[in-house]
């Protein structure tokens, strides 16, 4: 299991690196950190169709929320007839509660070997080489606090890294429905743990995290608006 994992990893490695060789007669130095964020776009594409269908279970829910929130009231003195009388109102509408996590579960080996990526030092037994380049003088292998320095010239870079991640986290924040109460507020908050990752991780796995989130909001923005939004 964890050799076909590494043997992913390895083959995204490739993948990555002959992405940079192509980009760099046109961005130069730049040229890893621009793979990066192509080639997460590139992924996000391939797992388009999966987020659709996500996407869709995810609004026939909300939809269906009120309804199914009378029916757990009518019958909140017998669990099992609500269960069924839930189930019975999914499959009238052709789907069923569990619909996006199927779409879900499968995304998330491929983000897995992605993050992976540009998270190892080492890959295949041999150094990552994508993290040895550098984004505006700062390696893309480097840590914020523990090798880039908090606010030194490198630790600027990173600054500008969170700027932007806190406001697609803001953006997102605002998109996602939140329930009322504490649950709610916990939800709101949830999207800047994002920050505290690219804190730890090395400005590559920033990078992406940054491309991906971005990514998801704009599907949030387009897959998950209802009717009544459009």
């Amino acid at each position: 299991m964890f050799a076909l994992f590494d043997a992913a990893v390895g083959v995204a490695y490739h993948l990555v690196t002959g992405l940079m060789s192509l980009l760099e007669p046109v961005t130069g130095g730049l040229s890893a950190a621009v793979a990066i964020v192509v080639f997460t776009v590139c992924v996000r594409l391939a797992l388009l169709p999966l987020s659709i269908r996500r996407a869709r279970a995810g609004r026939t829910r909300q939809r269906l929320e009120p309804q199914v929130g009378k029916l757990l009231e009518r019958h909140r003195a017998d669990p099992v007839r609500a269960r069924q009388e839930v189930g019975a109102l999914y499959r009238a509408e052709g789907t069923s509660m569990w619909a996006g996590i199927g779409p879900a579960l499968l995304q998330m080996p491929v983000f897995s070997v992605v993050y992976r990526l540009f998270l190892s030092p080492a890959v295949g037994g041999h150094a990552n080489l994508l993290l040895a380049h550098t984004l505006f003088g700062t390696p893309l292998g480097a840590r914020w606090l523990l090798s880039a320095g908090a606010f030194g010239p490198h630790g600027l870079v990173f600054l500008g890294l969170f700027a932007l991640l806190a406001v697609v986290a803001w953006w997102t924040s605002r998109r996602v429905p939140a329930p009322p109460g504490a649950l709610g507020r916990v939800t709101r908050v949830l999207p800047y743990g994002t920050l505290l990752f690219a804190a730890y991780v090395p400005l590559a796995a920033g990078l992406y995290l940054l491309t991906t989130t971005l990514w998801t909001a704009a599907e949030r923005v387009t897959l998950w608006r209802t009717p009544a939004e459009a």
